[in-house]
């Protein structure tokens, strides 16, 4: 196939991945924990944990588990925000030999207990604070034995008891919960499996690059949660490619230490590979921001730290550069602004850019290709509205609904092919057999276009398509222009039933400005789009429902 894109390559990025050739995920960490004993790894809540720390309590977390028989595979689900307590827990797991269930600390009963049921998890490590989700499903899933682990735990012995006082006892953060115990299941707390792995020795597995990882479950966005089965050797992959794209740019920086904010959190797959596992490879320090909603909290902490990487999606990127108090901290060291997750917005693009001077790096994945499929170059400043090319190693190829690879310029299924994507869907053959094509490519489900120089454009997702007598609407351009419009802070469009045309456009919109009316939005979108994209229907809403993750819902909307 043809690959327009690699002409488009940055000096230093090669083609195809090179790099060293890890057997599993464990070969690298254990590297990591060898290489930068002494760096720090983490910090969180003002506390840091260096690499070698990491190292000893990974070491005496997974010894445990391992002390309660389980087999070589056996899944265990994660169920936290971003503690220090996950750092050492998704190690442990891995190198126990182990499979991680990264898991939604917010989820309902109903979607935990289908978690659980569907990865067939026997254990878990859970915060405290989300152990009563735990309580009421626990008896209908295989999980026997669970670790609680409480906010304090790591922050050391004075702080620890203070900031568990407070989140028990002043914040009521802690629903009182009553685990099983005895009759097959087994309930610790997190620092007692840790004193009580200190006894014991790690017994060594033999991971290879076939061996599963993690199971990542999908949002449900077409269906019933699927957990993409993501292999030893696919994350790595993913790492390496992650890698020979920044590193140019990081060389820059010289050999030393540098620090990734980790806001997203850690249970999807955007931070998970960009912040744990490249920050391990690069001996870099992941900034845990444990609730990034709370941006006043999340701007003192930046306040502290000089950062160089700044994952994020959209809204978050929004929320942070219309802040005063954010546009006055020190963006000296920050080099790498990398988007994905959602659609980078133009107006939030340029903002950022005016208040760090950091432009925002557009880049696009799924839980299915580990995550990065394709990414735009580290050397633009101006926003160009694409998500990129494909990183290396990795194909891309826009087909038709029959199957076929459509002409540069035209509008197709964004397909992708690499050593990235996953095995298929846990336990489910079917559902795999229907994104996954003969010649290797996985059908992404989202609409997108190839230009000449292999820059791709995201329009949407098939199923967010709005079909207006006949025309197709895609919400991710009303919402990208509409953003533009001086006064408006975020907006999402739907598609409604509308007897005259079939559907209609109907947009919600959050104020910036209090004075901006229904009728500027008309006005605006009037000279903006032809008659059958404007909205018909136009709603002000205090806020968007999002994900944990900051993706706006339209599903959500479109229950309302």
């Amino acid at each position: 196939m043809q690959k327009p894109w690699l002409n488009s390559y940055p000096a230093g990025v090669p083609a195809e991945l090179t790099g060293p050739g890890y057997n599993s995920l464990v070969e690298l960490l254990e590297e990591a924990f060898r290489k930068y004993a002494a760096r720090d790894a983490a910090a969180c809540m003002d506390k840091r944990l260096s690499f070698g720390q990491i190292d000893e309590m990974s070491q005496a977390l997974g010894a445990w588990l391992q002390s309660k028989g389980l087999a070589k595979g056996t899944r265990v689900a994660l169920m936290m925000p971003n503690v220090l307590q996950y750092m050492v827990a998704i190690a442990a797991v891995l190198r126990a030999g182990y499979v991680v269930v990264n898991v939604n600390p917010l989820y309902t009963a109903r979607e935990l207990q289908h978690q659980l049921k569907d990865s067939g998890a026997e254990a878990i490590i859970v915060l405290e604070n989300f152990a009563r989700t735990l309580e009421e499903v626990i008896q209908q899933t295989p999980v026997r034995h669970v670790v609680v682990a409480s906010l304090g735990d790591l922050l050391g012995f004075w702080k620890g008891t203070l900031v568990n006082f407070v989140v028990r006892h002043l914040r009521k953060m802690v629903p009182e919960y009553r685990l099983p115990i005895g009759d097959g299941y087994h309930v610790t707390r997190f620092n007692m499996a840790l004193a009580e792995g200190t006894t014991m020795t790690l017994r060594r597995v033999q991971v290879g690059p076939d061996d599963v990882a993690f199971l990542q479950y999908t949002g449900g966005t077409t269906g019933v949660s699927k957990g993409a089965t993501l292999l030893h050797r696919n994350v790595v992959a993913n790492i390496l490619q992650a890698e020979a794209w920044f590193k140019p740019m990081l060389d820059k920086l010289g050999d030393r230490a540098l620090t990734t904010v980790c806001a997203l959190p850690l249970y999807h797959i955007f931070a998970l590979t960009a912040c744990y596992m490249l920050g391990a490879r690069l001996g870099m320090m992941c900034l845990l921001i444990t609730n990034p909603r709370d941006i006043p909290g999340f701007v003192a902490t930046l306040r502290n730290y000089k950062v160089n990487l700044f994952p994020a999606v959209n809204t978050l990127f929004n929320a942070l550069a219309n802040d005063a108090d954010f546009a006055r901290l020190d963006f000296s060291g920050l080099v790498i602004s990398n988007g994905g997750g959602m659609a980078v917005q133009q107006s939030t693009a340029e903002k950022w850019l005016k208040v760090t001077g950091c432009p925002v790096v557009e880049g696009y994945g799924l839980s299915e290709t580990s995550p990065v499929a394709t990414i735009n170059r580290l050397d633009i400043h101006d926003f160009n509205g694409s998500i990129g090319l494909p990183v290396s190693g990795t194909d891309i190829a826009i087909r038709d609904d029959d199957g076929y690879d459509v002409a540069l310029g035209e509008r197709g299924e964004i397909c992708i092919r690499g050593p990235q994507v996953m095995a298929g869907y846990w336990n489910r053959p079917d559902e795999t057999a229907l994104v996954m094509t003969a010649d290797g490519f996985f059908k992404s489900g989202d609409i997108g276009v190839m230009d000449d120089q292999g820059y791709v454009r995201i329009v949407d997702r098939k199923k967010d398509m709005i079909l207006v007598s006949g025309f197709n609407v895609y919400p991710n351009e009303i919402e990208q222009v509409v953003s533009l419009l001086p006064g408006v802070l975020e907006c999402a469009a739907i598609g409604v039933a509308d007897e005259r045309s079939g559907e209609a456009v109907k947009l919600f919109v959050v104020k910036q400005d209090p004075a901006l009316s229904e009728e500027d939005i008309a006005e605006y979108c009037k000279q903006s789009f032809t008659a059958y994209k404007r909205p018909k229907y136009i709603e002000f809403r205090d806020e968007l429902p999002k994900s944990n993750v900051g993706k706006i819902l339209r599903r959500e909307l479109r229950s309302s």
